[in-house]
């Protein structure tokens, strides 16, 4: 007696799209919900997490999760699945992990208390010269 293989079909995944693609998807999709300050981070070297950081604004918790929900939609689009989406029940800070594209959506008072800005572009900057530094440098050159 014999029996007839069972084929199980499955699909390879497509391989993920280039990080600025995912970037230029991620900003679109702020942009259409009309989403405020919104920065990038470049936090390679810093993280292991992931590339990109971005923050952006909502105007109340209905507008953030929107943002969210926009992120995913135009992902998708892209055909890329979240790893992950938290605090969405809430809704005062949404984050939608995208693999090498981390995008924070979050209300401006829990932005300005996490400051997520200062935080990961601490030391990008160079030091800023005080005056008194430019006044000596003034006068060693008289000499």
């Amino acid at each position: 007696m014999s029996t007839e293989a069972q084929v199980i079909k499955t699909r390879l995944p497509n391989p993920p799209p280039p990080v600025d693609a995912l970037l230029k998807t991620v900003h679109a999709a702020v942009e259409e919900l009309k989403a405020r300050d919104v920065t990038e981070i470049d936090v390679r070297g810093k993280s292991s997490v992931t590339d990109y950081m971005v923050i952006a604004s909502g105007t109340s918790t209905r507008h953030v999760k929107s943002i969210a929900d926009e992120v995913v939609k135009f992902a998708k689009n892209l055909d890329v699945q979240p790893l992950g989406v938290e605090g969405e029940r809430e809704a005062e800070w949404v984050l939608v992990d995208l693999g090498d594209v981390v995008v924070h959506v979050m209300l401006p008072r829990v932005r300005e208390f996490y400051a997520l800005e200062r935080l990961w572009t601490v030391g990008d900057q160079p030091p800023e010269a005080d005056e008194d530094d430019e006044v000596e440098t003034d006068a060693e050159e008289r000499f």
